[in-house]
């Protein structure tokens, strides 16, 4: 499996030191650093289980806007977004609600995370729209629990749930599903995806003589399935980053049509637009800021006081 990873913040090596995951969580929220973290065992899981014919993007960031799509997996059945949670407890999912059960009450927890896979989703397949790219299949919104003390209740959810000992079945089930791409086309979808790009001007062509309509085609001039999914790219008007310039609302009901205009939410999968440039930082980010190096700072000097101990 092709893995091409976009997190922002981490240098060549995949790595996050300690100012950018400052810096990350002021941006994003605290549970940032967190799912990240979380990412890495279920794509470690999903590289062993998948050989090839699939592409895993990570962190993409949408141009013209501060949407952040958690995985986007490209494969031959189909186009994935996949939201990881590193959260533990007992959770019920039932249609599209989403909260926490205690001794069988239910009651909705303040994130509802599968409305937010399935609008991201929705972002998704609008960001290949604006680019005139037509996939064959719907984009198939998955929420991944990475931690065994998780444990999710479904009744008819809204997206996929999997959970953290069902990631190789899951991955299993993409393997042996209907291919509706061949291998070729995924890796080209997954470039276009990354790296937008224009239509290509088509250069005039002479105009043929009337020919009688003819209602089945002729033997070998089927066209082929790479052709019929990039059809629409060829009327499409050209790709303009600016125009992707949209936000989404994630208490919307999941069956209104197009992208809601208010996004609520900071976190790794989808981030705040700012709505104005500030000069410096707040008060509560310093505050938080300077707790955060504290506690880094006790615990270098805690590791220090130990080794000095073991060297007596």
């Amino acid at each position: 499996m092709r893995v091409i990873d976009k997190t922002p913040l981490q240098n060549d090596k995949g790595e996050i030191g300690l100012l950018e995951r400052l810096q990350g969580t002021l941006k994003y929220g605290f549970s940032w650093y967190p799912e990240l973290e979380a990412q890495k065992g279920i794509i470690a899981q999903l590289d062993r289980a998948i050989e090839k014919s699939f592409v895993l993007i990570r962190n993409l960031t949408l141009p013209g806007s501060e949407i952040v799509i958690p995985i986007i997996l490209v494969g031959i059945s189909g186009v994935y977004v996949i939201h990881v949670t590193p959260l533990t407890g007992v959770y019920e999912a039932r249609g599209d609600q989403w909260g926490t059960s205690n001794n069988g009450r239910f009651a909705p927890a303040p994130i509802n995370l599968m409305t937010r896979v399935a609008q991201l989703a929705k972002v998704l397949q609008k960001y290949l729209d604006r680019q005139g790219i037509s996939i064959p299949a719907p984009i198939e919104p998955v929420l991944i629990a990475s931690s065994p003390a998780m444990h999710i209740d479904s009744t008819r959810p809204l997206v996929r749930v999997v959970m953290s000992d069902a990631v190789k079945q899951f991955a299993a089930s993409l393997l042996q599903a209907r291919p509706v791409m061949r291998s070729d086309l995924v890796y080209d979808l997954a470039d276009r995806i990354v790296d937008p790009r224009p239509k290509t001007e088509q250069p005039p062509q002479p105009a043929a003589p009337m020919q009688p309509p003819q209602s089945d085609a002729q033997p070998g001039q089927t066209p082929s399935r790479a052709q019929a999914i990039f059809k629409a790219s060829q009327e499409a008007q050209p790709f303009s980053p600016s125009d992707l310039s949209f936000a989404f609302d994630e208490n919307a009901a999941p069956a209104q049509s197009g992208v809601p205009q208010n996004l609520r939410e900071t976190n790794p999968s989808q981030a705040l637009p700012r709505p104005a440039q500030r000069r410096g930082m707040s008060a509560m980010q310093w505050i938080v800021l300077a707790g955060m190096v504290i506690v880094e700072c006790c615990v270098i000097a805690g590791f220090g006081y130990f080794i000095f101990l073991g060297n007596r």
